[in-house]
Order: C-alpha cells, then structure tokens, then sequence
C-alpha cells in the first residue's frame, strides 16, 4: 500500500476552508470552554480529483467524554496514519470536496453514513445503475451500499460532509457483504472487512 497523502493547509480546491471549533469543560466549575479553534487539513488524492478533511473521529460507540478521552483517541489516531474511510467501532466527520467532470469511483464502506451536500451538485451512482442528482441541502443517507458520487458540473468543484459511523457485518441474500474501497484501496487503509 502507498503511504497516506501528504497533509496540506488548506484545499486543493478553490472553495474555501473551513474551520473546527472543538468544546470541552472546565473541570474546576464545568463550564463549556473552546478547546481548540484550527483550520481544516487536507489530503489530497487520486491524481488531485479529491480532497479529504477529517474533521473529527471517535474510536467507541457511544463516545467517551470524560477526561477528553475521545480528544486523546482522535489525536492518537490522526497522528497513527492509520485512519481509513471508516473507523472501526467509531465514528469518522469528513469533508470531501470533488473536482468537476471526475469519473464516479465505485466503493462500499462497511459504514452507516450521512452525507450532506454543502456546495455544488453531485450525482450518487449505484452499483445496479440507478442515480440521484443531489443539489446544496440534500442528504444521502448511505447503508452499506457499493456507490460513487460523480460531481457533473464542467467547471466548478462541490463539497460535501460525510458522517460515517462503523455498522455491524452487513449481510444480504445469505452473502457478507463488506469493504470495496475500488481503486482507492491503494492509498487508503482498509477497514479489514469482508471484501
């Protein structure tokens, strides 16, 4: 497997950062403080046509507060290189944003996933040839199933925020049905699963 793609400062696309605003407790009155304020970092992939943020990631379900134990998880997991799409028996917040015209890379995470169009357009594809043009607001809802987005637009690039959360053995028709990371299984890390 390649070693994961360089972090960069800011997106390779022309949409703007965002910024991760984290809350914690002061532990002496248990008052809500910031505990940190810091700009996304990115990752760029296959051949400049995606950029990934991680945002946040939680190693347990549910979390576990207390003590900023998930705080520690996150930055020991980040700093691990070990992170794939998902995060077994966790939870994983990304933004990908998606070049304009790029061909749709089919995969399936083992993963009940959220996502959320924040700009642009992009067109879920199935595996069985079924598609849905998702517009700014829309939400997909994702469980288990080999998919690609496809951004149609010629010229401009389109985000979105995923939410993936780790999901027992999925089994459909009396067949495992796990992991397909297509193409991107070279530079991501599995999650181990069932292919």
């Amino acid at each position: 497997m390649a070693p994961p793609p360089a972090r960069a400062a800011s997106p390779l696309s022309p949409l703007p950062n965002y910024t991760r605003h984290i809350t914690t407790h002061d532990p002496a009155t248990t008052l809500a403080t910031i505990h940190s304020s810091d700009p996304g970092a990115w990752q760029t992939i296959e051949n400049s046509t995606f950029d990934f943020s991680t945002v946040y990631t939680t190693s347990q379900f549910p979390a576990e507060l207390t003590n900023d134990a998930d705080l520690a998880a996150h930055e020991t997991l980040i700093a691990s290189n070990t992170l794939g799409l998902v995060n077994p028996g966790g939870t994983v917040c990304r933004v990908v944003d998606f070049a304009p015209g790029k061909a749709p890379l089919m995969h399936r995470t083992r993963s009940l996933d959220y996502g959320i169009v924040l700009e642009g357009e992009l067109e879920m594809v199935l595996d069985s040839g079924e598609t849905r043009r998702l517009k700014r607001g829309d939400i997909a809802v994702q469980r288990g199933t080999m998919h690609a987005w496809r951004n149609p637009d010629p010229e401009k690039w389109a985000r979105m925020v995923f939410v993936l959360q780790d999901c027992r053995p999925i089994g459909v028709g009396g067949r495992a049905l796990g992991e397909d990371l297509g193409g991107a299984r070279e530079i991501l890390p599995s999650d181990g699963g069932v292919k």
